[in-house]
């Protein structure tokens, strides 16, 4: 397994890391960098990488749905008891 990859995902670490902590124009381009080195990192990973970060991503959207759904009920049950109540 080659790990290419590990080289544009440190550049984009240490490149978010001076967007986060900068405060001149010259994070922007900093921020851009870390953007692109994400990018191109994700392209590199071998499959198994991309499969583990599907996964995760997967499981995380249908926990975020779930608790906005939820929420959202939630707030409709709320507003049904106080018309019930007028």
């Amino acid at each position: 397994m080659t790990l290419f990859f590990l080289i544009p995902l440190f550049t984009c670490l240490i490149s978010g890391y001076i967007f986060k902590k900068g405060v001149d124009e010259i994070t922007y381009f900093a921020g851009i960098l870390a953007v692109i080195s994400l990018i191109i990192s994700l392209v590199l990973a071998p499959w198994q990488f991309q499969l583990l970060l599907l996964i995760v991503v997967l499981i995380s959207t249908q926990r975020l749905l779930e608790k906005n759904e939820y929420q959202i009920n939630r707030g409709q049950n709320s507003q049904d008891r106080r018309n019930s109540r007028s």
